[in-house]
């Protein structure tokens, strides 16, 4: 089938997400890469840091779930748009804190708003991709998280050098303002799109394998309750549960490693932790296109998703001799965790991609909301256990490169405890058609 004549502003679209995805972790990363002046100015000891870390966690978690059951109700366009608009006030307003607690409310704020946009993103994919092109438009948009983490190193020392670490935070949280206005004046849902012409919006809809296609807007809203009751949601829940814990462990304590393990501050993390994260964009998108390639070849989607996941997992366990590699050069350590950064995104772009393999376009927001609170309370229970008890222990004893053995251990094991567990769960992730939802 030609892609000319089917049309492609459904990537216009794609696009947009790539861009807010962009936004969000730029954001979110600031504090990351300012923990050493924040430190210094409010006397933060590992414990303060963390508590910090893990109110935005929370919050965050009940964010995705507000979020998803509220854009699922009032649609991609209103919803996406209220919670880029408060992420971005909610980052511009660290700049005025002044305490410790300061931050803790501020931070909550973030978590809170941000918690939208993955829901808005994933369900925006499912009305505007057939499944055999979701985990690519997935990877394309969530290697936004990348480009942002390799864009706040190579930017955020630098504005607080020259003006300060209020400046930082009001830079960054400024960009999503000007995404609102690309928002407004491009999105529409397909149906309503003057941009999309019949063959694209058939080739949308256009999945044979799908036993109960539904309408791309579809205003009965499903409850949580009713969701929870398939095994479907609860193998998104488990995934997401054991391996979100991992992405929040590069994304806050990178700079700490590189600072606590080879003396590096400042700007001098900056070209690290981005190589790291230049090496997770090829992940992501890559993690998107071999699943394409291998549905494009006759696999069915299952398969093809799952032996994605599986090969992805794989690519994570070197990770487990970070450590040890670093002992010999710094940048061997870089490396590894690059790779498996890259391969975190990868995976994350196929376990995204599972809930609107299994669920009905009108629930995508919801199981999304669901699976990510719950990736967040690991990432809370990950804190607490391993950050404020594990980190501040063998700082104390002067042996933190044992704490960061252990952390290397579990990111190394995680994703295939996942992929095992979600596996007999949904041994071929059937789709849930809505007439069984409603009989629940």
């Amino acid at each position: 089938m030609n892609e000319v004549k089917i049309g492609n502003y459904r990537w216009v679209i794609c696009s947009l997400l790539f861009f807010a995805t962009t936004i969000n972790y730029l954001d979110r990363q600031v504090i990351a890469l300012l923990k050493s002046n924040l430190t210094t100015e409010f006397k933060w000891n590992d414990g303060d840091y963390a508590n910090i870390e893990i109110a935005f966690k929370i919050a965050y978690a009940l964010g995705l779930l507000a979020a998803g059951g509220f854009i699922d109700k009032v649609g991609t366009k209103i919803g996406y748009f209220m919670a880029t608009f408060l992420w971005s006030v909610s980052a511009v307003c660290h700049s005025f804190v002044s305490s410790t607690f300061g931050f803790v409310v501020v931070r909550s704020a973030l978590g809170v708003s941000e918690g939208g946009n993955f829901p808005a993103a994933i369900k925006t994919v499912a009305e505007w991709f057939p499944k055999k092109e979701r985990a690519l438009a997935t990877g394309i948009f969530n290697s936004g998280t990348n480009i942002g983490a390799i864009i706040a190193p190579l930017t955020v020392p630098f504005i607080a050098v020259a003006w300060g670490w209020r400046w930082a935070f009001i830079i960054t949280g400024s960009t999503g303002f000007i995404w609102l206005v690309f928002w407004y004046l491009f999105y529409q849902s397909p149906f309503k799109h003057k941009f999309v012409t019949k063959a694209e919006l058939d080739y949308i809809n256009n999945d044979p394998e799908n036993p109960d296609p539904t309408p791309l807007v579809e205003k009965e809203k499903i409850s949580w309750a009713k969701l929870l009751k398939f095994k479907q949601t609860w193998a998104f829940v488990v995934g997401k549960f054991l391996t979100d814990p991992i992405w929040w462990f590069y994304l806050f304590w990178l700079p700490d490693f590189l600072e606590s393990q080879y003396h590096l501050k400042g700007t001098g993390i900056a070209l690290p932790v981005a190589a790291v994260y230049i090496l997770s964009t090829f992940g992501s998108v890559g993690g998107g296109w071999l699943p394409m390639s291998l549905i494009r070849n006759n696999w069915p989607t299952f398969r093809a998703r799952k032996t994605s996941m599986f090969i992805y997992a794989l690519f994570v366990i070197p990770i487990i001799f970070a450590q040890f590699l670093g002992g010999i050069n710094m940048w061997y350590a870089v490396m590894v965790i690059g790779l498996a950064a890259a391969a975190h995104q990868a995976w994350s772009a196929n376990i995204f991609t599972t809930v609107s393999d299994m669920f009905p376009k009108n629930s995508v927001g919801s199981v999304t909301g669901i699976g990510g609170m719950f990736g967040s309370f690991g990432g809370v229970l990950f804190s607490w256990l391993v950050q404020k008890k594990l980190f501040i222990y063998y700082r104390g004893i002067g042996k933190i490169e044992i704490a960061y053995y252990i952390m290397f251990f579990v990111c190394g094991s995680a994703y295939l405890l996942a992929w095992v567990i979600m596996h007999f769960l949904v041994p071929k992730m059937k789709t849930i058609e809505i007439s069984k939802i409603k009989q629940v």
